[in-house]
Order: structure tokens, then sequence, then C-alpha cells
């Protein structure tokens, strides 16, 4: 147990001074919120991968595994095919945008200023999903070191407030990267072939658990579309993950790196349920699925090596709860806190202009935020609702505009606005109605979104061509504006052309 502990220690350390690094490379709002826009495909790939893969990856995944078998895979599944996709369809000209946030590149697509709407929606998005991941840290360091569970929210979350907070960006891609490869060697090289070996092998496995175990469709065929519906389609739009599309040097880094991260998406969910599997054998009676990875690597593994992969699962706790931080605090400084200065008459921003007080104010918003979210986890026992909740407006209300502005020329600011709030809408009701964690309202809030896009649109003059020109151009990769610089419509169109960061 010491020699563990040393080893999650040493673990913990290093991320810190990972953050430290960070902090020194920041120099400038590109680089605290998009390392600069300089990473290639490598750290890249491992970049994108480590945010998407946390705790419900994890440790939820090898639980779903312990219950369901091989089909427990489907949740990471559907993370991976989300990542393949946005890669192979859309992060081309999401790369070449420019921007900080998903808002913004609604104000550049449509005109005007949409981001009280969008800005609101992913925020809540990004704050709610900082909160499980911080709460995984209580389950992890309790289930194994017998730590009160406020001291385990405090203790994780701390670290990757800190090291968010010094370096913004550049900290959390560093150590994202440190985390990538403790991932895996740590849980797809040494866990997943040792847990099978430890439960006899895939013969032993077939031998001792049901033949449900090893069906691909066992977990249900309703569950299977709704990961789909809501991991895979929200991962088309997530702020976290379009912060880390942003970090891409260039379109071509974005596309190849991001495939990268979608296949190794897949591996890692058939690694997780595959020790989920082998759990099942070893311990049949657990009253908690998801105590099935700590189970399983005080079972099996010596000492040193169980530390390695305990800090393997920190990684992935960590990777997405720092990605979401960052996010938030992105949206909070990009797209609503200009929004409440120029309500009080104040202008546009803080210090804008000036880099230094630039990222100070960026900082002071992640440090406030990360304190909020340990606040929050703190206070509450379980936010699977709140989650749904998150990813249901996030799909059931950004979807269509976003994808829709992508996609279709004729799509206008009237009718995105009306499908975000008619999607919000019938989201909140639908799961009035039918309940929390109820199927219904992601598809009741999709389809009301689209139809209400759509006539809208028709229904109003064509956005103004001088907007569409800018967008255009935005697109094949020119007239980007300087970084820090405003990147909504009415700005870009005053920016003089630029060269592409190729």
């Amino acid at each position: 147990m010491t020699v563990d502990l040393a080893v999650i220690a040493a673990y913990l350390l290093g991320m810190v001074a990972l953050g430290w690094w960070g902090m020194r490379r920041a120099t400038s709002k590109s680089d605290y919120l998009v390392a600069g826009r300089r990473l290639g495909p490598l750290m890249y790939a491992g970049t994108m991968a480590a945010v998407v893969l946390g705790g419900a990856s994890t440790v939820g995944g090898i639980g779903l595994g312990y219950t369901y078998g091989i089909s427990g895979a489907w949740l990471v599944v559907a993370i991976g095919v989300g990542i393949l996709a946005l890669h192979l369809f859309f992060a081309k000209r999401v790369s070449r945008l420019r921007v900080f946030t998903v808002s913004e590149m609604l104000d550049l697509r449509y005109g005007g200023n949409s981001r009280v709407v969008s800005g609101l929606v992913m925020w809540g998005y990004t704050f709610v999903l900082t909160v499980p991941s911080t709460l995984a840290f209580s389950t992890i360091f309790s289930g194994l070191f017998d730590l009160p569970r406020a001291v385990a929210i405090i203790v994780g979350g701390s670290i990757v407030v800190l090291y968010s907070t010094m370096g913004g960006m550049w900290s959390v891609t560093m150590t994202d990267m440190a985390q990538f490869v403790i991932k895996t060697i740590g849980l797809v090289l040494i866990l997943t072939p040792v847990a099978i070996w430890s439960a006899g092998g895939f013969s032993g496995m077939r031998e001792a658990l049901a033949p449900s175990y090893f069906g691909p469709t066992a977990i249900g065929g309703e569950t299977i579309l709704t990961y789909f519906v809501i991991y895979s389609l929200g991962l088309l739009i997530g702020q976290d993950i379009w912060q880390r599309v942003f970090t891409g040097r260039n379109d071509r880094v974005a596309r190849t790196g991001g495939i990268g991260a979608g296949i190794y998406c897949l591996v890692y969910g058939v690694c997780g349920a595959l020790i989920g599997t082998a759990a099942a054998v070893l311990f049949p009676d657990l009253a908690n699925p998801d105590d099935a990875f700590t189970m399983i690597v005080e079972a099996t593994l010596p000492v040193g090596l169980a530390g390695l992969v305990i800090a393997a699962a920190l990684s992935a706790v960590m990777s997405t709860a720092s990605g979401a931080l960052i996010a938030c605090s992105t949206v909070t400084s990009t797209d609503l806190w200009p929004q409440v200065r120029r309500l009080f008459g104040r202008g546009t921003g803080p210090a804008e202009g000036r880099g230094d007080d630039e990222i100070a104010s960026n900082r002071i918003f992640t440090l406030v935020l990360g304190a909020a979210t340990i606040g929050v986890a703190l206070a509450v026992d379980n936010v699977v609702a709140a989650l749904t909740l998150a990813y249901n407006l996030l799909v059931g209300g950004l979807l269509i505009a976003i994808l829709g502005g992508l996609v279709w020329r004729r799509g206008t600011r009237a009718g995105a606005l009306a499908s975000m709030l008619a999607g919000s809408v019938a989201v909140i009701v639908t799961m009035a109605l039918t309940g929390m964690l109820a199927n219904e309202p992601i598809y009741v809030g999709l389809g009301t979104a689209l139809v209400v896009y759509v006539a809208v649109s028709l229904l109003t003059p064509p956005t103004d061509p001088a907007v569409l020109s800018v967008w255009q151009s935005r697109l094949r990769g020119h007239d980007a504006p300087p970084e820090g610089t405003g990147t909504g419509a009415a700005g870009a169109a005053a920016q003089t052309p630029a060269s592409r960061d190729d």
C-alpha cells in the first residue's frame, strides 16, 4: 500500500509540475484557451482521446462490462464513433474558423448575436460535466485507501483546478498527454490481459458466465441507440470537444489526429468491457458494479503496478474534469461575461487587448468555476440526472442549429434561435412528463428543433450575403482574424485577409 501510494503521489505531483510548465508557456489568450493552436497530430490525438475517456468511460465502462459483458462496450464505442464522425465530416471546417467557442461560430455563420442562448446552454453542459468527474475521485480514493469522500473530492478536485488555472489549455494539454500514456499502459496494456488471464482466459470466462455476456446486444437495442444519439451527437457539438479541435496546428492535423483518437476510443471501450467481464467471473456478487474496477486491481496486480493502474483511472477522471473546466471557463469569459458587461454599460470584456490582463481574468474564471465545481460535488451524491439533462439540452437544443449552419446555406439566425429555444423547451417539458432518465426527451427535442429550424428559416429572409461571404471565406481558410480579436460576423468582416496557418 505504501508503494502504491508513493506511485500515486508521484503522479499527482507530476500533474502539478506540468501545470507549472504550462503556465510559463501561456503568454496570450490563444495560448491559454487553445494552446496557441500549435498541436501536431500525435499530441492532438492523445489529448483528444484523453478528454473524452473519463471516469464514466473507465470505471463506468468496466461496470457495464461487469453487468452486461461484451455489450457493455457500446457506451465508449458510441463516444469513439462520435469522435470519428466529427473528424471525418466537420473538423476540417471547424478548425479553419479560428474561433474560441461554439457560440462564436453561430455568430459568424448567422450574423447578429446569439451568444446568450447558446452560451447559457453550453455553460450548463460544461459545468455539469465537470461535477461527475470530480465526484469520481471519491469512488477511486475511498475504494482503495478508505479516504473520506469529502477529502477525496477536495484533494483530487484541487489538483485539477490548480494545474488548469495555472496554464490553461497548455497545462491541460501536457497533463492530458501524460494521462493518455498512463491510461494506455495501465489499463490497455497491463490490466486488460492480466484480468483476462486471471479469469481463466476467454474459455474460462465462457464456462463461468451466461451466454448473454458474450452477446453483442445484451445491453438492449434501445440503450445502444440512445448511447449513439446522446453521446455520438453530443460530441459533434460540445464546447470541450471543439476547443480541442481549435488546438490543432491546421485542419489536416485535426483530421488525422482525430481519426486516430476515435480508433483508440473503440479499442479502449472493448478493453473496459473485457475487464468488467473478467471481474464478473472473479467477483460474482458485487452490490455496485462500479466497484469492479477497484476489486480487480486489488486482486490481480502486484504492488507498484496496482498504483500505476490506479493512476491510470485518475488520469481518465482528471482529463475529463480539466477539459470540461477549461471549456466552461472559456464560455464564461468569451460568451457570457462580455454580455454582462455590455448590459451594465462597461464595454465588451475585461482588459481587452492586453495579453497579460486577459490571461489573468481567464485564470480568475477558471479558479472560481473550479471551486464552485468542488462545492457542488461535495453537496450532491449522484448527478446522473443532471448530466442527462445537460446532454439532452446540448443535443436537443443546439445540434440542429450548429450542424444546420455547417451544411445548409438557407438556414437563418431566426431559424437557429427558434430552434435552440424550441428544442430546449421540448426537452425540459418531456423530461418533466416522462422522467429525468427517460429516453424520449432527446428524440422529442431533436424532432422539434429540426422542424422549427427548417420552417422558420424558410419563412424568414435569407442570411445577409455579406455575412455568408465572410463565413465561406473563413471555411476556405482565409480571412482568419489575428488571435485575441473579436471573431463574430461583424468583427470578422472588418479584418484584413490573413494567410492560413498551415
